[in-house]
C-alpha cells in the first residue's frame, strides 16, 4: 500500500488514540509489526501558539518506522500556518482529524463536526496540501449521525481537494465507539474514490483484518482499541498475512518484560510522576482477564513508582504464571 510516495507495506496501521499513542506506545507498535504508527491528535492552534506541551507530543523516536502526525482544527489558514511551523519534523504523513467525537472538540467546530460541512473540510485540505511537503490524509467517520451518513460525499470532496488517502471509521459521531462498525460504508467509499482507503472499526484479530479487506476492498486497516494492552496483535496480524498461520502467543515472561519496558519508557519520556500514573491504565489493560486482576487493578491504581510496578507485576506473575 502506498500513500503518496510512502510505501507502508501491508497497510497494518496503529491508530491515533488520544492519551495513548505517545512515543513509548508507538515504539512498541513498531516493534511488534505495524507498518505505520499514528500520533495522537494535536491542536493546530496550539502549535501556532508555540505551546510547550504540544511540542512534546510531536517528538518522534529514531527507532520508529513510518509515522503519521495528526492535526485537528477548523480554520484553514491557522492549520496551514501550523503545517509550515512543523515541516522540519521527521514525520512521513500528515493526517487531518475529522472524526474525533469528543464534545469539547465537536462544539468548537473541529473533529467530527466537520462531517457536517464538507465544503469547509475541502477548503482545509486544499489549503494544507498547498503548503505541505508530505502526503496529506484525512480520518473521517461514516457520518455525524444516522440521518446523515455522508462518508462517500466527504471522501469525494477530500479527494478532489488533494488528499492522498482517506481513513473511514465505520461509526457515526453519535455512536462514539459503541455499537457495531458499518463496514458497508467503508466499501462504498472504496468504490467511490481512486485514492487509497483505510478501514477502521471492530478489528480485533488477524481474521478480522483479512475479513475487512475482503468485504470492503480497503487498501489498509487501522487498529485502535484492540491494541490497548495487546501490541502482540500486530505481530499476529503480520504473521497471519505472510504465512496463513498465527504467531506464537507471547509467553508470560514476554508479557512481563513488555509491561516493565513500557513503564520504563514512559518514565524516561515523561518523568516518574506522570509516567507511572499513565502506566496505571496500560497495566490494567495488559493484565485484564488474569485471575485476581480486579484486586490487582485496585493496587496499581495507587502505585507511584517504577519499583511498585515491578513488585506488583512480579507478585502477580508468581501467583499466576500464565499471566
Amino acid at each position: 500500500m502506498r500513500i503518496g510516495s510512502v510505501d507502508i507495506g501491508k497497510g497494518i496501521i496503529a491508530a491515533p488514540m488520544a492519551g495513548i499513542s505517545d512515543l513509548p506506545f508507538r515504539l512498541l507498535c513498531a516493534r511488534y509489526g505495524s507498518d505505520l504508527e499514528c500520533m495522537e491528535m494535536i491542536s493546530a492552534k496550539a502549535i501556532t501558539y508555540r505551546n510547550r506541551n504540544t511540542a512534546a507530543l510531536m517528538e518522534i523516536g529514531p527507532d520508529e518506522g513510518y509515522v503519521s502526525l495528526q492535526l485537528f482544527g477548523s480554520e484553514p489558514e491557522v492549520m496551514a500556518e501550523a503545517v509550515r511551523m512543523i515541516q522540519h519534523r521527521p514525520y512521513h504523513i500528515l493526517d487531518i482529524n475529522m472524526g474525533c467525537p469528543v464534545p469539547k472538540i465537536v462544539n468548537n467546530g473541529e473533529g467530527s463536526a466537520l462531517m457536517k460541512d464538507p465544503q469547509l473540510a475541502g477548503r482545509i485540505v486544499d489549503t494544507i496540501v498547498r503548503v505541505s511537503d508530505k502526503p496529506v490524509t484525512v480520518k473521517i467517520r461514516s457520518g455525524f449521525d444516522p440521518e446523515h451518513i455522508n462518508a462517500v460525499e466527504m471522501a469525494h470532496v477530500l479527494e478532489e481537494s488533494g488528499a492522498s488517502a482517506v481513513c473511514v471509521h465505520g461509526r457515526t459521531r453519535e455512536q462514539y465507539y459503541s455499537g457495531q462498525a458499518d463496514w458497508d460504508v467503508i466499501a462504498a467509499v472504496k468504490s467511490a474514490v481512486s485514492i487509497p482507503v483505510i478501514g477502521n472499526g471492530d478489528v480485533r484479530s488477524a481474521e478480522d483484518f483479512v475479513r475487512m479487506q475482503q468485504e470492503t476492498g480497503c487498501d489498509g486497516v487501522m487498529i485502535g482499541r484492540a491494541l490497548q494492552g495487546n501490541p502482540w496483535l500486530l505481530k499476529d496480524i503480520r504473521t497471519y498475512l505472510e504465512t496463513g498461520s498465527h504467531a506464537e502467543p507471547p509467553t508470560a515472561q514476554e508479557k512481563i518484560d513488555t509491561i516493565l519496558e513500557h513503564g520504563r519508557m514512559l518514565i524516561e519520556h515523561k518523568g516518574e510522576y506522570i509516567g507511572i500514573r499513565e502506566m496505571r491504565k496500560h497495566t490494567a489493560w495488559y493484565t485484564a482477564g488474569v485471575p485476581g486482576s480486579a484486586a490487582f487493578r485496585g493496587r496499581i491504581n495507587g502505585m507511584e513508582s517504577y519499583d511498585e510496578l515491578v513488585k506488583a507485576i512480579t507478585e502477580l506473575y508468581d501467583r499466576h504464571a500464565h499471566i
